[in-house]
């Protein structure tokens, strides 16, 4: 079906990575500095169609779709859904950019994009020049903090990493009831106001796809299974992030929740600062769509960092 384009300006491109064809929005001038923006779960690249173009004005912008998710391509089922992993998604970033002419970039991530972000960080540290990180702290210590409060929040991290195909089957039994749900819900509104239409539909073509749902449950098999042991043992190794990070989290989102369930009064500034060397963040006015829901405040936030002053 023919989807409306949400980014006037940007070409198409589908780049070959090996393991699988990514599908990316390419914007800005050519000699502006490279820029990523990584989505989240259950979205595709569209949810940064209300700030791709403001950021275009400075940057070199790349929107992939990640591996799995809206128009690229599904990579093979492995052991312990390691062609899920962020490694591996990381690794399809740093081959996206090459091919595009990109060996140092800065990158925005939200969701699981900021946790594929994270970890391209770590194990690609000559590559990013800076990190930002939209609603979400590591994979470890997310599983870590979980209590019965959190976990009633964050139901879909146990849900999703069932064995297949359990979930794929509930889900598929309404998936855009099951998707609009988990948009909703999450917002700090609880509503779908905060999405426009156009990207709705695009979401919504996305988990009509039982191949694209079965996908999405890999990726969270993955954050229980190889995620977790690679985060793991990077604290065991004292391995950081040396990279300048950016935390932005909502007010109403998931790490100001997992702060306040684990009896903490810091921010999750906390736990970033035990991740990497150079740390800051504010939080926004919003649930965890931050980007959607308030993209004024989020695109005011990423500007400085992105582009400090000198």
């Amino acid at each position: 079906m023919d989807l409306p384009d949400l980014f006037p300006g940007f070409t198409a491109e589908v780049i070959n990575t090996g393991p699988v064809k990514l599908f990316a929005r390419v914007g800005g001038a050519a000699d502006a500095p490279p820029l990523v923006l990584l989505h989240g779960y259950p979205q595709t690249h569209v949810m940064w169609a209300g700030i791709a173009g403001d950021l275009a004005l400075k940057f070199r912008v790349v929107v992939p779709d990640l591996r799995g998710y809206g128009q690229s391509g599904i990579a093979d089922i492995e052991p312990d859904s390691a062609q899920m992993s962020k490694r591996a998604m990381a690794g399809d970033i740093v081959a996206l950019m090459a091919a595009l002419g990109h060996a140092r970039f800065a990158l925005v991530g939200h969701d699981r994009g900021a946790r594929v972000g994270y970890r391209l960080a770590l194990d690609y540290p000559g590559h990013v020049s800076r990190l930002a990180v939209l609603d979400i702290v590591p994979t470890l210590d997310m599983w870590q903090g979980m209590d019965a409060d959190y976990g009633m929040r964050t139901y879909h991290w146990f849900f999703l990493a069932q064995p297949r195909p359990m979930p794929e089957t509930l889900i598929a039994a309404q998936p855009i009831a099951y998707l609009e749900h988990t948009l909703a819900s999450w917002t700090a509104l609880k509503s779908l106001d905060a999405f426009t239409a156009p990207a709705l539909e695009h979401y919504r073509a996305n988990f009509a796809r039982p191949e694209r749902v079965a996908a999405c449950c890999e990726d969270y098999r993955a954050g229980w299974l190889i995620d977790r042991r690679l985060d793991e043992a990077d604290r065991a190794a004292g391995r950081t992030i040396g990279c300048p990070v950016l935390a932005l989290w909502g007010g109403a989102g998931f790490p100001a929740e997992r702060t306040s369930a684990a009896g903490e009064e810091a921010s999750p500034l906390t736990i970033w600062r035990q991740w990497a060397d150079q740390v800051s963040g504010h939080a926004i006015d919003a649930g965890h769509f931050v980007v959607e829901e308030n993209a004024g405040e989020t695109l005011d936030r990423l500007l400085p960092f992105l582009i400090p002053s000198t």
